[in-house]
């Protein structure tokens, strides 16, 4: 039986109205999607309390009791009914906000209820707030042990959709299909590793017969859902180093070993000559490299990029850089072109601001082959930039770029070039390995020497004064500083007037002082932004008032102070990303996260982890436990959904390294799956990626 095409409206208690529900909700339309909603938690249904054991603090529990005095309460909108639960041990209150026909047909006085809910606290009297109750002698199905919790939405609430409802109709569908659900794994594979079959592990997710079958029927979904995406991942891998042959780069010549020995701005760390040995070792294998570099902000990628660069050119091959924004290309081109102005190299920037007439220029010396090096922004990927023999591809922060359009970067040579992609946003293994699991990944680990670790703390926003008199202390060294300020699109009216309301209290604090003050937001105009940025870079303005699209690539060293206004309304990486904005000059800098008092439990972790450690690999890990895997940026064009459905990357590291270590053996032995055993697999790849594969050779 074919679950994935049976229609969820068609179940037995579910209907139109439902099945519209749970669609525009939670994306379920057939038996299978419905299946794989998977509890978020389960609650030990075996133990039944006295009411005297009960405390507010307790989670879901269970009370066997009767019940007497239902009453309504209030009237219009605080409409309530309420009711007392007894049993020999005390009382308990019971209310209720809707459902009133149904609760005076239901309650006997005479007889025993099994009571189901949170406790909860109200003038010292203990209640609980919608509680579920069924007649104690229709109830032993309730007493089995484990019940699944369901998340749900108030939409679904509302619709009576609730987990209970939910858990109706996964049983539902168990009876409907009769235990038929297609094995998705070979018998053979299922055996060898001690898995659950797929009709088993479903139905102990949903109705758990103990607490070891439930461990494994978990067990056999994760390890299913991580093992395909490796296999899927790591047979494009495999596949591409045997169809694609690279430029080939045997000589290491004049101009890295000129460069490296005359001009080197400062002396290499472990971490990046480790990082040029693999890249210098892909790029003369024959093979065509695709390779991530990860590198935290200030860490040195730019020179790695630059020594490769110069690898292309000693092999008569030329090199892109492509950047996601004029302020970074243009920061790329002064940088590369300080390092490299003694050594004769003809280098050019391309964005969208650049002449017409210069335009015509560049295109034609890159399509005569005498322009060696282009930076730019998505202006290179037109179909008027032609090159000469392009061998080096590079793309900084890869995640703000569609696959379609690293593509045709790609296609600008016979010979694919090389593709060297760079972030400074760290990933976590776990990411890394499903997102980008058919790159080599390459990490800089280190800071270069003389680079002082950026003191983080945290204060709350009524300490506004304390921190202007900081800002004024370091800006009396001479030195410059960032306030930066959420601006978020669903509340984007009133974070505007924030932004501009603290630019003016700033003013008046600082002007009389003597300093000068720039602002930058996504609304003003290119060039008005451009104009700002220019005052700040030049030291003419001292403050820089600013929205996150400082962000990405703002070099400023003389800046050592970034206060972030409602640091809790920021992701971890993002606060990372923001802070290493500073740090990147020899003095010592500061970085102040303003919060209001009252904090959520996940903004407050967040704060702490930020405080504690400027390691962004550690951050990363820590942003991945709290929020998931998300919608990450870039996920959407790179052909792989991270909206899985059972694993979550931040707790089962272990399982997918399992799985792709399986998976790895597998395709060493059959690259294509073609033998008779592995024909399962290749079916069920094809069914969940229907992707354009040839899409995910391109980094």
């Amino acid at each position: 039986m074919e679950i994935s095409g049976l229609n969820i409206k068609f179940l037995t208690g579910v209907g139109e109205k439902k099945a519209a529900i749970l669609n525009t909700e939670l994306g379920i339309q057939s038996y299978e999607e419905m299946l794989y909603h998977i509890p978020y938690k389960y609650i030990d249904r075996s133990k039944i309390y006295k009411i005297a054991d009960l405390n507010p603090h307790l989670p879901y529990i269970q009370v066997k009791a009767r019940i007497r005095d239902l009453k309504s309460l209030g009237a219009g909108k605080s409409l309530r009914m309420s009711a007392t639960a007894y049993d020999e041990t005390g009382e308990l209150e019971l209310i209720w906000f809707k459902g009133f026909k149904y609760l005076n047909s239901q309650i006997e006085t005479e007889k025993e209820y099994l009571i189901f809910g949170q406790p909860s606290a109200f003038n010292r009297k203990l209640n609980i707030i919608h509680p579920e109750i069924d007649l104690f002698e229709k109830a032993s199905h309730l007493l089995s042990g484990f019940q699944a919790v369901y998340p749900t939405t108030e939409k679904m609430k509302k619709a009576f959709l609730n987990s209970k409802a939910i858990s109706k109709i996964q049983g539902a569908i168990f009876k409907n299909i009769n235990g038929k659900i297609p094995e998705t794994l070979p018998a053979w594979f299922i055996q060898k590793h001690r898995l659950l079959y797929l009709h088993e592990a479903l139905y102990n997710v949903h109705f758990p017969e103990s607490p070891e079958t439930l461990r494994k029927a978990l067990f056999r979904l994760k390890f299913e859902e991580l093992f395909y995406i490796q296999l899927n991942i790591l047979k494009l891998k495999y596949k591409r180093k045997i169809a694609f042959k690279g430029c080939p780069f045997p000589l290491i010549g004049d101009y890295f070993n000129t460069f490296y020995h005359q001009y080197l701005p400062f002396p290499l760390t472990n971490a990046q000559k480790r990082v040029i040995k693999e890249i210098r070792q892909d790029c003369g294998s024959g093979k065509q490299m695709n390779r991530l570099l990860q590198g935290d902000v200030g860490s040195g990628k730019t020179l790695v990029a630059v020594m490769c660069m110069l690898m292309a050119l000693d092999n008569h091959y030329q090199t892109c850089l492509m950047a996601p924004t004029e302020i970074l290309a243009n920061q790329h081109f002064t940088t590369i072109n300080e390092m490299l102005k003694d050594m004769g190299i003809r280098i050019a920037l391309l964005t969208g601001s650049t002449k017409k007439k210069e335009r015509t220029e560049i295109h034609q010396q890159l399509a005569d082959g005498s322009l060696q090096i282009i930076i730019g922004t998505h202006a290179l990927l037109e179909d008027v930039v032609a090159f000469n023999n392009v061998g080096l591809v590079i793309i900084d922060e890869q995640h703000r770029f569609g696959v379609a359009q690293r593509a045709k970067l790609w296609h600008k040579n016979n010979i694919p070039p090389h593709v060297l992609v760079m972030t400074a946003t760290p990933i976590p293994r776990t990411l890394a390995m499903t997102l980008y699991g058919d790159l080599d990944v390459s990490v800089i680990d280190e800071l270069p020497p003389g680079r002082k670790p950026i003191t983080t703390l945290h204060a709350f926003d009524t300490k506004r004064q304390e921190i202007f008199k900081l800002i004024e202390q370091e800006l009396k060294k001479g030195r410059q500083a960032y306030i930066v300020y959420p601006l978020i699109s669903e509340s984007e009216k009133m974070d505007f007037r924030n932004l501009e309301e603290g630019y003016q209290k700033i003013n008046e604090y600082f002007l009389s002082k003597g300093y000068k003050t720039s602002m930058v937001h996504g609304k003003m105009k290119a060039a008005d932004k451009e104009e700002e940025m220019r005052l700040f870079v030049t030291g003419e303005t001292q403050i820089l008032v600013a929205t996150t699209v400082i962000e990405v690539g703002v070099n400023v060293p003389n800046a050592s102070l970034m206060v972030i206004e409602s640091a809790e309304r920021f992701g971890l990486s993002q606060l990372h990303q923001l802070r290493g904005r500073v740090g990147r000059g020899a003095e010592q800098s500061y970085c102040i996260l303003m919060t209001s008092y009252k904090i959520s439990n996940d903004s407050r972790k967040r704060i702490d982890t930020m405080v504690s450690t400027n390691d962004g690999f550690e951050i990363a890990e820590a942003d991945l436990k709290l929020r998931g895997p998300g919608d990450i940026e870039g996920t959407q064009q790179s052909g792989l959904s991270c909206n899985l459905k059972v694993a979550n990357l931040g707790k089962d590291a272990l399982i997918l390294n399992e799985a792709s270590r399986i998976a790895s053996s597998l395709l060493e032995e059959d690259p294509d799956l073609q033998k008779e055993e592995n024909t399962v697999f290749a079916t069920q790849i094809r069914r969940l990626f229907k992707t354009k594969i040839k899409w995910r050779y391109i980094s």
